[in-house]
């Protein structure tokens, strides 16, 4: 989806407004925790857009769209597992279950995840808190 059209204008094409929005919901759930750097790509083989939280090099996550859908992508390396399966019992069966599935690489556990809603919103955030702790103030 390489054209001259921005990122966001590409992305309300993919997503119905019900999907833009969670989308935008999410990010803002993240932007609200994290001060990251935040790339805009081309989503690889599977997805059209890929949309990177990163900071120091390293990246915290990941959002992905394509027709019809988006995908919110967290890799948790071997020190980052050992902290979920402390604290598995607490995430929920949805979590779990997608954790289980996911293929394991050498750079660690790529669990993708396709919201439908924002039911598992903070759950999300607690994944991403175990990869990083979150740099930003929390307003009241």
């Amino acid at each position: 989806m390489s054209d001259d059209r921005s990122y966001g204008e590409q992305l309300a094409d993919l997503l119905d407004k019900s999907q833009y929005d969670l989308w935008m919901q999410l990010c803002e759930c993240i932007d609200g925790q994290y001060e990251m750097d935040r790339t805009w790509g081309s989503g690889g083989k599977a997805w059209d857009l890929e949309y990177k939280y990163r900071r120091g090099g390293k990246t915290l996550c990941a959002l992905y769209a394509k027709e019809g859908c988006f995908g919110f992508m967290v890799i948790l390396g071997k020190d980052e597992r050992s902290r979920f399966e402390e604290d598995r019992a607490s995430y929920s069966e949805a979590i779990r279950s997608a954790y289980d599935d996911a293929k394991t690489f050498h750079d660690g556990k790529w669990i993708m995840f396709e919201p439908t809603d924002d039911s598992q919103f903070d759950d999300y955030m607690r994944l991403l808190a175990i990869k990083r702790r979150p740099n930003r103030k929390q307003r009241q």
